[in-house]
């Protein structure tokens, strides 16, 4: 798009720094108490329930076992917990076992 006055291109605006959408999406969660699993960058899996967060921070409330402050730099990726609200067991890819030798055409 041209500018209508000197005919030069415009430049698109820069994208806003801070867009809400993760205070947005906390919030929601928190206010639904809604089930969580969270992923740390190590592989370990934590399951509970947002309690509150910050700039730095995550507090995830569990059942049976100590609530947690997580750093969000700890974290790779979190999800809601479709398979059993607060479920306590480590969740593990299922192995398909090949057949040694078996060559079916």
């Amino acid at each position: 798009m041209k500018d209508q006055y000197t005919g030069v291109p415009r430049r698109k605006p820069a994208p806003p720094e801070q867009t809400n959408a993760e205070e947005y999406y906390y919030l929601k969660q928190m206010q639904a108490r809604t089930p969580m699993v969270v992923i740390l960058h190590d592989g370990e899996v934590i399951r509970g329930t947002i309690e509150w967060y910050d700039k730095n921070c995550i507090k995830i409330t569990r059942a049976a076992q100590p609530n947690l402050l997580l750093y969000k730099a700890s974290i790779k990726y979190l999800y809601k917990d479709t398979d059993g609200a607060g479920s306590l067991q480590r969740v593990e890819p299922e192995l398909e076992e090949a057949s040694v030798g078996d060559d079916r055409d």
